[in-house]
């Protein structure tokens, strides 16, 4: 063999071994990094099951009061919330003329009235409330409707609104309530039952209510004054027709709630045949969560429980 291709084959070993010694050494790198990355997985899994043992024990049962009835459980804070929304709307509540009480009668040093009647800044609300609705409207519900109301005077002015805001709509009405007020004497029955026909072409042109209505609700003061007669009180017969409980629904959507019952048919009978005017079934219905006889806030309105507790505790 010549001196050339010994040494030609000399180099190609060389070569080849090089060759080998690199993927050698490249797989014992992969072999530790594996070996390194296991025993990292296992590290982390073991310290996670560590911490899991610490902090819960499976199979291990809590007795009931720990979530229902411990302080700082979800269900003691509502209480707690609840508690606060009834304090806030009976400080509130001679604003929007349901009671002649100040706020001299809710000065109870254990209540700390909210700011927001919901812990929320934006409590869910029925979903006819939407973010352009009219401030008084959006009042009217947090505070009002679905409230139960036992005066006379009260209930006759909601019996009014309600026939009023036919063909027209609840906003429209709120914004004239005052000026109802003063046209019929605060709903003082036995006032409004002696006005005159030309007190009443009065009424009409100055406070631009429609002379129908007018003498609709002269002729209703004088039916409630009978009504008074025979049961003792508007709210005595009234609250009759529901056994002097409110119906408490548990709507889940708004296009459920509907604009009369069968309740609220029997009721607009009877009206109608003692001679109540703008007393239909549409109207009574509306009447009736106006004045809480029934409680159509929806399961999801924050104002829904609340109602219903003024329904379990008048």
């Amino acid at each position: 063999m010549s001196r050339t291709e010994t040494m030609g084959l000399t180099k190609r070993g060389t070569l080849q071994s090089s060759s080998c010694n690199r993927l050698m050494g490249r797989s014992e790198s992969l072999k530790r990094d594996s070996v390194m990355s296991n025993g990292g997985s296992a590290k982390v899994r073991g310290s996670l099951e560590r911490k899991k043992s610490k902090s819960f024990k499976e199979g291990e049962s809590y007795p009931s009061w720990l979530i229902t009835e411990a302080p700082g459980s979800i269900a003691a804070v509502r209480r707690e919330q609840v508690a606060a929304q009834q304090a806030l709307r009976k400080l509130k509540i001679a604003h929007y003329g349901r009671s002649k009480s100040t706020l001299t009668n809710f000065t109870s040093s254990k209540v700390v009235p909210l700011v927001h009647p919901s812990p929320h800044p934006h409590p869910q609300r029925c979903s006819f409330i939407t973010p352009t609705s009219d401030p008084i409207y959006v009042a009217y519900h947090d505070e009002e409707w679905g409230v139960p109301v036992h005066d006379d005077k009260t209930l006759f002015e909601l019996l009014t609104l309600s026939g009023a805001q036919v063909g027209s709509d609840w906003t429209s009405t709120l914004r004239k309530r005052h000026d109802f007020r003063k046209a019929f004497m605060e709903f003082e029955a036995e006032a409004v039952a002696k006005i005159s026909e030309k007190e009443m072409n009065e009424i009409s042109t100055e406070y631009k209510i429609e002379m129908s209505k007018v003498r609709g609700i002269v002729e209703n003061a004088t039916k409630i004054l009978e009504i008074k007669k025979n049961f003792g009180s508007l709210e005595k017969y009234i609250w009759g027709f529901v056994n002097h409980k409110p119906i408490s629904t548990n709507y889940k959507f708004g296009h459920k709630i509907p604009v009369k019952t069968s309740k609220s048919e029997s009721i607009s009978k009877d009206m109608v045949r003692r001679g109540f005017r703008y007393v239909g079934p549409t109207v009574v219905h509306s009447f009736m969560q106006a004045a809480g006889l029934t409680n159509d806030h929806l399961l999801t309105c924050y104002r829904h429980i609340p109602c219903t507790l003024f329904s379990t505790n008048p």
